[in-house]
């Protein structure tokens, strides 16, 4: 089974880049999307096989998520359950036959850290959610999680430690989620590989390769072992971010 997971930084702009074509040729069984930006009824974009579910923030333009899949989920939820963090559209949750899958577009810290309370706030929420989905069946959760975990997963570790993406506050989350019983997938089969998911449009970083692993696929620890490849498309462009891949049994 294979898995793709984008945040397109605005789905109506992608469209105009090619995003059917890559959407077909990746042929995923679930097709994950992150900062749709996009209000219902905005867009009509369908694929033949292909159900999608879309959550979208109640601010016009702004994040949202979507996830299109080919198979036939037993129940579909939007968010985490706690109203203060269900208003940006930031999680679809498919639950499947074994497993759920969720599709996450994690809060930004933003500049000089200014919303890092309200995102340590939503972590907490977040990881309390996941667990409880774990408690029953096998969770994977995709997304842009808005961190770069370790050095290895962004250019300039040195320069960014107090930066949005890489503060020790962040990270030290994202690593409380690990040890409550998540893998990331890519770092699992891919333990030195340096590869990034997202390139600011700044300073031509992209061309120079400067740039952060902040896209993941993590799955509980009760299927990890059924994780076969991990992918990072940075061949792959239209957006500031490239899709990134998981393939389960």
């Amino acid at each position: 089974m294979k898995l793709i997971s984008w945040n397109v930084n605005g789905l109506r702009a992608v469209c105009g880049k090619g995003f059917a074509d890559i959407f077909v040729e990746l042929d995923a069984d679930f097709f994950c999307l992150q900062e749709t930006k996009l209000q219902a009824g905005q867009i009509d974009l369908e694929f033949p096989g292909y159900t999608s579910y879309w959550n979208y923030a109640d601010k016009k333009g702004y994040s949202g998520t979507a996830i299109y899949t080919k198979h036939q989920p037993i129940a579909v939820s939007y968010g985490i359950g706690v109203d203060e963090f269900d208003h940006e559209g930031r999680v679809v949750c498919l639950e499947m036959e074994d497993f759920f899958l969720v599709c996450v577009y994690t809060p930004n810290s933003q500049d000089g850290l200014k919303r890092l309370d309200w995102r340590m706030a939503w972590e907490d929420a977040f990881r309390s959610y996941l667990c409880k989905l774990a408690e029953k069946k096998g969770v994977i959760v995709c997304g842009d999680m808005n961190v770069a975990h370790n050095e290895i997963d962004l250019k300039n570790p040195a320069t960014n430690h107090f930066n949005a993406g890489f503060s020790d506050e962040e990270r030290g989350k994202f690593g409380q989620l690990l040890e409550a019983g998540f893998k990331d997938s890519f770092r699992m089969l891919h333990p030195d590989e340096v590869k990034y998911s997202w390139w600011s449009y700044r300073m031509a970083a992209r061309e120079r390769n400067v740039g952060w692993r902040i896209d993941y696929f993590l799955v509980s620890d009760s299927i990890a072992g059924r994780v076969t490849g991990a992918e990072i498309h940075n061949e792959i462009f239209g957006s500031d971010h490239c899709p990134v891949e998981l393939t389960i049994n």
